[in-house]
């Protein structure tokens, strides 16, 4: 329908300002009530967009909690000043050790005599530098045999671990070859084919010499590894940062305490670990302070929050605290259960609007004072834990399935190791020769190349370590993980086992010299299979490899894997799966900001509310629109009827006037 643009062509009574003002008058209070309820909304969006942010922020801090390294963790302190320690991993232990450095390791270095000109030639041939079990053969011709060009060469050689440089001394220059790493094994060897036909002489390319028949260079710095005693035992490295001493800490060394020794403390972390449980605690208050301010209502003013009242919000933080106010299930006679029995108590309501109304006061001492007495009960209370009633039954892991409680562990089948063994009883001393020290062996599935033992004469004891160290060294063996243990039995046979549990444990001869049978009772043949563990867990058959018995899934125990490491069949008593508090922190926040979370669903729901408003908007322009075009029809209706009355008006004055006009005339 076309709209009328205009009206009061006639009697200019009604106009278009007036129409505007009468539609203006329909549309105020629906506006009001629109804009309103648009401004709500968005503040509540607002609102729960920074209660998500408060909620994530808290799982950050409850997933460094859940992981049980970050309540166990180690610091080392020492009294030294010449090394440092730092703790790498959860396989260190608490104890105290006597460090005394008594020696640095050194990078090698030789050098030159000086020479006037870095230009002067040395010579031509090959130069043959090893160090650190890398190698190199450098031609040294007519168009780099200077300084500087020896030095080019032997620095374009990457994989050498050598570099070369040339000092200007001030009196003159000298050639340096240094070791890239410290330590006797990486010590710097060269050895010269001259061209001059002598190779060990002062003249020409051999003055570069440097081995056992010639050593033409000088020794600037000695390869040197260091020395270190760890509680009185002597150990040396060929670095200065040492890793593998003391399990899962790393000694940098920096100096020498020598006639000194140091005091080395792992202890635990409990600053460290306060600290962590503290920035939760913070976190936590973040968003109680957040929630009370979206929910006050201000009795000063009758002013309410914009999610007071609301019950999606009333459900997230109830489960919360209903979560941090709980017994840890699995620790109920436990020395400690709860957060509170921890120092973590709740800031009572005083009964009026405050902003730390049920936030956490958190007591750091007695936080400490519980970790030292009961550690692995505050793990448990924090990060996921497993606990096993028998000590040859290890807990390995759990997945997001398992549930809370204590399942029964029965053994059917321990794991067994692939072996075999020999069929002669062997008398020492055992001469191995060229007639049977080759074999070839497969363990776990992977053939050896041929091993061979160093001739010689042995007793049992040196045979059986010969053998294994061989077999071991085996580069296709070593490439697969694939090691044995190697013995005699009671009567003096050779016995060959594979380090690996389970049906794809096995050994077998594959190859033997021509005597091996003769005198070490080996033959071509396969061993016997290992077999892996069999059993139960919570009553369901579980599945085994190797050692490791995993839980049926469909069931609580879903998800859970032990080790069963020795012992016997039948009952192996429980193991036990602790989530803790920050473990199901992590998994409720996970679920309230998830696609069909809570959170998420409140959102969607107001945004769905905004979308209806802008439709009534829609709506209402429509509505108004039509109200102005009816109202626009009554007015040029009504226009125009008194446009005739006043013509009507005007003819009957016309006519009064024309009868006045008579009368006078007569």
């Amino acid at each position: 329908m076309a709209s009328i643009s205009s009206v009061g062509f006639g009697s200019g009574l009604f106009s278009s300002d007036l129409i505007d003002q009468l539609v203006e008058v329909e549309r105020e209070p629906t506006v009001k009530r629109l804009d309103l309820r648009e401004a709500e909304i968005n503040t509540q969006l607002s609102d729960f967009g920074r209660i998500q942010s408060a909620l994530i922020n808290l799982r950050l801090s409850a997933r460094v909690l859940s992981n049980p390294d970050a309540l166990g963790t180690l610091k080392a302190t020492s009294t030294a000043s010449n090394f440092s320690a730092t703790v790498d991993d959860s396989s260190a232990i608490t104890g105290t050790y006597s460090v005394e450095v008594t020696a640095l390791a050194q990078a090698h270095s030789i050098a030159t005599g000086v020479f006037v000109d870095k230009e002067t030639t040395l010579g031509t041939g090959t130069l043959n530098i090893t160090a650190g079990g890398t190698s190199a053969a450098i031609t040294i011709d007519n168009g780099n045999n200077t300084l500087e060009g020896v030095r080019d060469a032997i620095n374009a050689e990457s994989s050498l671990n050598v570099s070369a440089s040339v000092i200007d001394t001030g009196s003159g220059y000298q050639l340096v070859l240094a070791a890239t790493e410290t330590g006797l094994d990486n010590a710097i060897e060269v050895t010269v084919t001259d061209d001059d036909g002598n190779n060990t002489d002062t003249s020409g390319l051999s003055q570069l010499a440097f081995n056992g028949s010639a050593q033409n260079l000088t020794e600037t710095v000695a390869a040197l590894d260091s020395s270190v005693k760890i509680n009185g035992i002597t150990l040396t490295r060929s670095s200065n940062v040492i890793d593998d001493a003391i399990t899962g800490v790393t000694l940098n060394l920096s100096g020498k305490n020598a006639g000194s020794p140091a005091t080395l403390k792992l202890e635990l972390d409990s600053d460290g670990i306060t600290d962590r449980v503290q920035d939760f605690v913070d976190k936590y208050n973040e968003l109680q302070t957040l929630v009370n301010e979206v929910t006050a209502f201000d009795t000063s003013t009758n002013q309410a929050g914009s999610l007071l009242g609301d019950a999606s919000l009333r459900n997230i933080m109830s489960q919360t605290r209903n979560l941090l106010g709980s017994v840890v299930s699995g620790l109920e006679s436990a020395g400690v259960r709860t957060l509170s029995e921890v120092g973590m108590t709740t800031k009572a309501s005083t009964g009026e609007a405050s902003t730390d109304s049920g936030t956490l006061i958190f007591n750091s001492t007695t936080f400490k004072q519980k970790l030292a007495a009961s550690r692995d009960d505050i793990m448990a209370i924090f990060a996921e834990q497993g606990r096993t009633s028998d000590s040859q039954v290890k807990f390995l892991s759990s997945t997001d399935l398992t549930k809370a409680g204590s399942y029964s562990i029965n053994v059917t089948q321990l794991a067994t190791r692939g072996a075999l063994t020999g069929s002669l009883g062997l008398v020492a001393p055992v001469t191995i020769d060229d007639n049977n020290n080759t074999f070839k062996i497969k363990v776990n599935g992977v053939e050896s190349a041929d091993i061979t033992l160093t001739n010689g004469s042995y007793t049992l004891d040196q045979l059986t370590t010969e053998i294994a160290t061989q077999i071991n060294a085996d580069s296709n063996l070593k490439g697969a993980n694939a090691t044995v243990n190697v013995s005699v039995d009671g009567s003096n046979q050779l016995q060959i086992t594979s380090t690996k549990y389970g049906s794809s444990s096995s050994v077998e001869i594959t190859q033997i010299d021509t005597n091996t049978t003769a005198t070490l009772g080996l033959s071509v043949v396969a061993g016997t299979a290992g077999v892996d563990v069999a059993g139960t867990i919570n009553g369901k058959t579980a599945t085994g490899v190797g050692q490791t018995l995993k839980a049926a899934t469909g069931d609580d125990s879903t998800g859970i894997q032990v080790q069963i490491t020795g012992g016997a069949t039948g009952d192996r008593g429980t193991v036990t799966f602790i989530e803790g508090v920050a473990e199901q922190l992590v998994s409720l926040v996970t679920n309230f900001v998830s696609v069909d979370g809570a959170l998420t669903t409140k959102t969607d729901g107001l945004n769905t509310t905004l979308q209806q408003i802008s439709n009534e908007r829609v709506k209402l322009d429509e509505r108004l629109e039509s109200f102005r075009e009816r109202i626009t029809k009554q007015f040029i209706a009504a226009d125009i009827l008194v446009t005739k009355l006043q013509s009507t008006q005007d003819y009957i004055k016309q006519q009064l006037d024309a009868l006045n006009g008579v009368n006078k005339n007569n």
